[in-house]
Order: C-alpha cells, then sequence, then structure tokens
C-alpha cells in the first residue's frame, strides 16, 4: 500500500513523498529543496530513495534535485521539453513509466510551462495525478510561458479524469484561490462550504491537499468555464462578451492575476 505524505518546503512548497513500505523505497515529487528529504531519510535510514519525478522546470521545483540525484542515486525524470537537472530520463506525452511498482502515464500540460507534465496513476480505487503548477486546489498556475488556449487545453483534459481522481499539487495556494472562486461565484455553496472548511483546517496547522477531481469540478472557476454564472463574471471583468471557453478561461487567468 503506498503512503503519500506532504514535505513542506520553502513558504508554501509541497514536495510529495510516496512511499512503499513493503519495500522500503520511495520517491519525491518536484524537490525544490533537498533539505526536507534529507532530513526524512535520515530519520529513515533503512528507505531508500529510488526515484525523483519533476513536473517543470522552475527552481523551486528543482532546486533540491541534482543534491538528492548525487546523495541516493535516485533516478531522475522529468520534462522532455525542458532542462531538467540531473534529468536521465527524458519524458514526453503518454510516455509511462514505473515507480515503486506503480504504471503512471506522463501528460504534456503547457501552459504554465512549455514542457510542464504531469504524473497519473489509473488505479480504479484510487486514481493519484501529481499536477505539478498547472491544477492548484481551486485554481491554476500562472501563465509564464505558454498561452490560454495551451492552459485551457491542459486543464480540460485534466477535468475529464475520473471524479476520484486525488489531485497532488505542489502549492498551499487554496485560501487564496477560494477568495478568488468566491468572488466569480458568489452563490456557490459548494465554494463556501470548503472555504469554511479550509479556512479551519488551515488554523488547526493541516493542510489543504490533497483535492480531488469531483471537488475541483464544483468549486473550481478555471474547470466551470463552461457554467453560465462563471461567463457572466468573467464578461463583467473584460467588459466583452467571452465567446468561448477559452475566451471565458483567459479573462478569468487575467482578473486572477490583479485579485
Amino acid at each position: 500500500m503506498l503512503q503519500i505524505d506532504a514535505l513542506p518546503a520553502f513558504n508554501d512548497n509541497y514536495i510529495w513523498l510516496l512511499q512503499d513500505n513493503a519495500s522500503k523505497r520511495c520517491a519525491v515529487v518536484d524537490p525544490g529543496d533537498a533539505a526536507p528529504v534529507q532530513a526524512w531519510l535520515d530519520g529513515h535510514p533503512d528507505w531508500t530513495l529510488s526515484d525523483i519525478l519533476v513536473t517543470h522546470h522552475h527552481f523551486d521545483h528543482v532546486g533540491g534535485v541534482e543534491h538528492l540525484h548525487n546523495l541516493t542515486g535516485a533516478k531522475v525524470w522529468g520534462p522532455a521539453l525542458e532542462n531538467i537537472p540531473a534529468r536521465q530520463q527524458a519524458l514526453n506525452d503518454h510516455d509511462c513509466i514505473e515507480v515503486l511498482g506503480l504504471t503512471f502515464e506522463v501528460f504534456l500540460l503547457p501552459g504554465h510551462t512549455l514542457g510542464h507534465i504531469a504524473y497519473y496513476q489509473a488505479a480504479p480505487a484510487a486514481p493519484l495525478l501529481f499536477c505539478g503548477d498547472t491544477l492548484f486546489a481551486a485554481g491554476c498556475g500562472r501563465l509564464f510561458e505558454g498561452s490560454p488556449e495551451q492552459m485551457h487545453h491542459s486543464l480540460s483534459r485534466l477535468a475529464a479524469l475520473p471524479a476520484n481522481t486525488s489531485v497532488f499539487c505542489a502549492h498551499e495556494y487554496t485560501l487564496s484561490n477560494l477568495r478568488f472562486a468566491q468572488a466569480v461565484e458568489p452563490n456557490n455553496a459548494d465554494i463556501q462550504a470548503r472555504l469554511d472548511e479550509v479556512t479551519r483546517w488551515r488554523a488547526e496547522g493541516r493542510i489543504s491537499l490533497p483535492s480531488t477531481m469531483a471537488l475541483e469540478l464544483r468549486t473550481n472557476p478555471f474547470l466551470r468555464v463552461s457554467e453560465t454564472s462563471v461567463k457572466q463574471k468573467a464578461d463583467e471583468w473584460n467588459e466583452q462578451d467571452n465567446a468561448s471557453p477559452c475566451a471565458v478561461f483567459a479573462s478569468l487567468r487575467s482578473w486572477k492575476d490583479k485579485f
């Protein structure tokens, strides 16, 4: 049985730690800082770091990769279209890899960066998605390199995954994202309930992740661009008729950048 824990890093990053208790092997996703991972390994000397999975090239996701690779010999997987330190296996869309005895499919998701990838494990009972900075809880990543069209397509691809998919994103942005979601859909009871719950969790020192795709479809405005109420707010924001879901997305992303 795979155990997944979050190792906090920097101000709001999470490094996801995947643990196979049977083999005492583990893997990490996006170790922007080696120190939290090294501290965990020091506290668990009978464990081996076997794999490092990288979603994109930003420093807060790759800063610890080379050190951990040199320290442990862990295999480094990363996007083929980006420069990833110590990468040994370059990954493209639809590639399948085996990590800790599980098969993950690679999705190419341009938008936040041009070569951003995600890792999806399609177990029927409990699918897993490690999506980096593409999809956030109640939000999505900024468009540093890609276009609104690319990001909308990437998010639509993720939105089509099974509703019970667990969503492991890389930052604790949920509260601020939900405040924006509430501005977009002030009458959405699911958003209000989630905002209340996450506010309580954060006050108790708990993290807000992982999410589920079902929850995102109910509360994430960037996945709800076909809803009439969302379009109306997007039209108000940029004072035009956003005739397509992609145009609604572009308006929302521009609004969120200034929110």
